[in-house]
């Protein structure tokens, strides 16, 4: 017998244990590999938002010791909201009920987005059912927002990535498929990002005339590229909404082959467009090619702006190849 085996067998069991996989049918679920975990960087991030936390909160006497055990019932949130940002909700103080602490942590995060000025809209990382449920994934990356929003300058532990599985059940069993899960990046990455927000949204002011002339720009990249597939994009919006179009085009940009097995390439209703777009979403995020968070939504329901920031990714690293 393979020496390795009994080794890949622990691993398994391990990350079946730290997992507690139970997912409905229908479901996703995305969760931390073990061995990420264990890292050094995830834990200096956890320890610094504690840190900062209790630091912020010392007058309250708050202290916080885990951030999913003591955040997943809003009444930390509620704290530094009024230290922070000078806001006091009308919730309990202290909610003890699961139907109560989830009607107080709805209200809090409502008002956090408003304040970071974002809506579910912009694919949040984030939301009362998974902060509530103490998903650490949601959690640090909405610890991670505030922290940015209120303290700008703020030092934060850079290039905190974690490994995943994302887990799908339907009728034929479980789907599993790794994703990179980066929490924060480096500054000079950060900036970029805001950079390419603006480029973009500045465009769409501009009025239809100049978006026409880069949607036509970004036409003929794609078309140069996918010449030898015999793919020719004519109609800028729909026929980017199924995926089909992009993923074809990541893989002859970066070199490699897509299995037909991973996404759907005669996608005949919403929910195959949806999971062929979160897809090749989820293939440029691992490839650092993403600039800017996009609801796969958004390219479904024919979004010009969503379409246009992803393609104006790939024509700035590939515009020369």
């Amino acid at each position: 017998m393979d020496s390795s085996l009994p080794n890949l067998v622990a691993e398994f069991e391990e990350f079946k244990e730290s997992a507690k996989i139970d997912i409905p049918l229908g479901e996703r679920r995305k969760v931390i590999q073990p061995s990420s975990l264990k890292s050094r960087q995830l834990e200096e991030l956890m320890t610094f938002l504690i840190d900062w936390i209790n630091a912020t909160l010392k007058q309250d006497h708050i202290v916080v010791q885990s951030l999913v055990e003591d955040l997943y019932d809003g009444l930390v949130l509620h704290h530094l909201l009024v230290h922070l940002g000078g806001v006091k909700l009308d919730v309990e103080e202290i909610a003890l009920s699961s139907s109560a602490q989830k009607k107080k942590l709805a209200a809090v995060l409502g008002q956090v987005n408003q304040l970071l000025q974002v809506t579910e809209d912009d694919n949040l990382n984030w939301n009362m059912d998974l902060i509530h449920s103490k998903d650490l994934i949601a959690t640090l990356h909405l610890m991670v927002a505030i922290t940015k929003h209120f303290r700008p300058n703020i030092a934060l532990p850079e290039n905190v990535c974690l490994e995943t599985l994302i887990l799908e059940v339907d009728k034929t069993g479980i789907k599993t498929s790794k994703h990179l899960e980066y929490i924060t990046g480096k500054r000079n990455e950060e900036q970029n990002q805001g950079s390419e927000a603006d480029t973009i949204n500045e465009l769409f002011k501009l009025g239809p005339d100049k978006v026409k002339v880069v949607q036509q720009a970004l036409l003929h990249f794609v078309n140069r590229h996918l010449l030898k597939l015999g793919v020719t994009v004519n109609d800028f919006s729909a026929q980017f909404s199924n995926g089909v179009i992009m993923i074809l085009l990541i893989g002859q940009l970066e070199g490699y082959f897509i299995h037909l097995s991973e996404y759907y390439l005669r996608p005949s209703d919403e929910k195959e467009k949806l999971h062929n777009v979160s897809f090749m979403l989820e293939l440029l995020k691992d490839r650092g090619l993403l600039n800017y968070p996009i609801n796969p939504q958004d390219v479904v329901n024919v979004d010009p702006k969503a379409t246009v920031r992803i393609l104006h990714c790939l024509f700035t690293k590939y515009k020369d190849k």
